[in-house]
């Protein structure tokens, strides 16, 4: 007698994909197993492969899906930021340590992938649109005069850096959450007037 059981919980992609991220967060890319999953959702091994073709599909799904979280964080935050610099950079910065806090294992998944020659075309999408964020936050500040002149994608990488430093500050345990955060907005402001005394 089968021990599976028929699926009744909707939507099977969108549930493989929470219990593949719960796998990673609480045991590691290597332990993410397309049967395994099939297993822990109750449903015949064979299932996912109407979603995902291999574990490989599965990995791009996982960073796909949270590049698109973290997308729409930081378009919420510079949506709701006040109309200046400063406080927009804060607001991005403040939805990037935040997601990145939450999900410092599915961070280095996205990160990992963003770099492969192999990933999608939709991933790699996925990732302009994270950069793209930040790059037209100077641009637009560049043709304020509040950023000095220059290729807008080469300041973006400076500003993004540090604010990616901080996240792997913090997922490497040399830096409390709590003090990044809440220091954010002083890292910010050298970040955007540098260290010189003026």
């Amino acid at each position: 007698m089968s021990t599976s059981r028929p699926y009744h919980h909707g939507d099977l992609r969108a549930a493989l994909l929470r219990s593949a991220e719960r796998t990673l967060r609480e045991k590691g890319t290597g332990a993410l197993s397309l049967r395994e999953l099939a297993r822990d959702l109750g449903v015949s091994h064979a299932a996912p492969g109407r979603h995902f073709k291999d574990k490989q599909a599965l990995i791009d799904a996982l960073a796909l899906d949270g590049y698109e979280r973290l997308n729409q964080a930081l378009a919420t935050a510079v949506d709701h930021a006040e109309p200046d610099l400063e406080q927009q950079m804060t607001a991005l910065g403040r939805a990037y340590l935040g997601f990145a806090v939450d999900n410092p294992e599915l961070l280095e998944l996205m990160f990992a992938r963003k770099h492969d020659p192999d990933r999608t075309a939709q991933l790699a999408a996925a990732v302009d649109r994270s950069l793209g964020t930040f790059t037209r936050l100077v641009t637009d500040a560049q043709e304020r005069g509040e950023v000095i002149q220059g290729d807008p994608e080469r300041i973006t990488t400076v500003a993004a850096a540090s604010l990616h430093g901080l996240a792997a500050l913090i997922a490497g345990c040399a830096l409390d959450p709590a003090q990044a955060l809440t220091g954010l907005e002083e890292h910010v402001h050298l970040l955007l007037h540098g260290l010189r005394p003026r």
